[in-house]
């Protein structure tokens, strides 16, 4: 079974006992799992379901490592460059992205 779930603008493919990457968003520090309930499409192998755009009482149950503040992790450093081709006008600047690493645990549709 696996299910298409939105989160943080992205999307994700995910099936029970993967782990991912999704973005920093709000949660109790010592929480241990979360509901994700923005689901897209559920498929068992035989039945499949869509929402339009989402699936009414559909919902991904995750969890983390420990708690939510221990699995904050951050991503690549990024450094986007400004440039204009005047004498002196360049601007580099730095990014890093937080991520929150979760572990699928249950699928319901």
């Amino acid at each position: 079974m696996y299910a298409v779930i939105e989160q943080g603008g992205k999307q994700y493919k995910v099936a029970q006992g993967d782990s991912l990457n999704i973005e920093l968003t709000e949660v109790a520090a010592d929480a241990t799992s979360i509901e994700l309930d923005k689901v897209l499409f559920v498929s068992d192998g035989t039945k499949v379901q869509m929402g339009t755009p989402y699936l009414d009482g559909a919902k991904v149950i995750a969890s983390f490592k420990t708690t939510a503040e221990d699995a904050v992790v951050k991503g690549k450093k990024l450094y986007p460059m400004h440039f204009r081709r005047r004498k002196d006008s360049q601007k580099r600047i730095g990014h890093r992205q937080k991520y929150i690493q979760i572990t699928i645990d249950k699928i319901e549709a």
